[in-house]
């Protein structure tokens, strides 16, 4: 995005005193190299505030735009790559509430946080390393903070609310992709989304107001840790859904090897005959006998 000056001018208002300079976008470059199964690449990192802004009118007059929210960006794009082929991605966390930082630092982006695993966590202090995994390998990156996460928030004099609901939040973050791709070119490139969590719930809203709204259509989207049914994982009076759900994934979670090895053998005849559907289940039951006590002990359903 071409940066723009850090500050404009402040206007008096009728008692002479100066108002405070309204915000605009404050970007800064930098230059880095990662080297990826022994390919050096070069690339671009822009960070900083994007300043959205909203007509306003007085009277029924245009009055001109005012600022609505600050919106912290972090980019990452190919040096010397074909803009009509290089595919962008604009990632995102969830929560709702949650910034961008754990795509960010944790998966996709060129350096992330040594942390270690669930099982062996590293002490702190925490070291930033190259990320081999990058999906900046394949794809340009752009993470998003939404309103209220991260360095976004709303303009002075705005309310923070007026971004928290469902319609506002995916306005709000589908403004900054159209102004992304419009201030960099990028219209003719492969456009991806990635969510988590709640942030697959928002890629798959934006997917549709992109299109509807703006006339841009995405290449594809990726859901990581995918709700798109709030139902599905709210424990409330009269909702007995994600019981079973938690009670069914929890199990999957203790017993994976188990239901692996179960499962293989249920489906290792698709269609089974009388004769290979005895031995199938007598397969299974042997499993089941290796397999931990807390392992699933349905029997296998057959398709028709």
């Amino acid at each position: 995005m071409p940066d723009t000056p850090d500050t404009v001018d402040s206007k008096p208002d009728p008692d002479g005193a100066a108002s405070p300079a309204e915000p605009v976008d404050d970007l800064v470059t930098t230059q880095h190299s990662i080297t990826i199964k022994r390919r050096k690449l070069a690339y671009t990192a822009q960070t900083g505030r994007v300043v959205l802004r909203k007509e306003v009118l007085t009277d029924g007059t245009f009055d001109g735009h005012k600022p609505k929210a600050e919106v912290y960006v972090t980019a990452y794009t190919l040096d010397g790559a074909d803009p009509t082929t290089r595919p962008v991605t604009f990632a995102f966390n969830g929560g709702p509430g949650s910034s961008s930082i754990w795509l960010h630092m944790g998966v996709l982006g060129p350096r992330r946080v040594v942390s270690g695993d669930v099982d062996a966590p590293e002490p702190p202090p925490y070291r930033l390393v190259d990320n081999p995994d990058t999906l900046l390998a394949h794809s340009d990156l752009v993470f998003i903070d939404p309103v209220s996460t991260g360095y976004s928030r709303a303009a002075d004099g705005e309310k923070p609310g007026d971004y928290h609901g469902f319609n506002p939040d995916v306005e709000s973050v589908g403004e900054i992709i159209r102004l992304w791709t419009s201030r960099n070119q990028r219209w003719l490139s492969p456009k991806f989304v990635a969510g988590e969590s709640y942030g697959t719930l928002r890629a798959a809203a934006l997917a549709a107001h992109l299109q509807s709204r703006h006339g841009l259509y995405l290449n594809g989207l990726l859901l990581i840790s995918s709700v798109l049914d709030m139902g599905t994982i709210r424990f409330t009076e009269g909702n007995d859904l994600p019981y079973s759900l938690f009670v069914r994934r929890t199990q999957r979670s203790r017993t994976t090897t188990a239901s692996t090895a179960t499962g293989s053998s249920a489906t290792c005849w698709p269609r089974p005959r009388s004769s290979r559907r005895t031995r199938c289940r007598g397969r299974c039951s042997a499993v089941r006998a290796w397999t931990p006590t807390s392992a699933p002990r349905s029997s296998p359903s057959w398709p028709s």
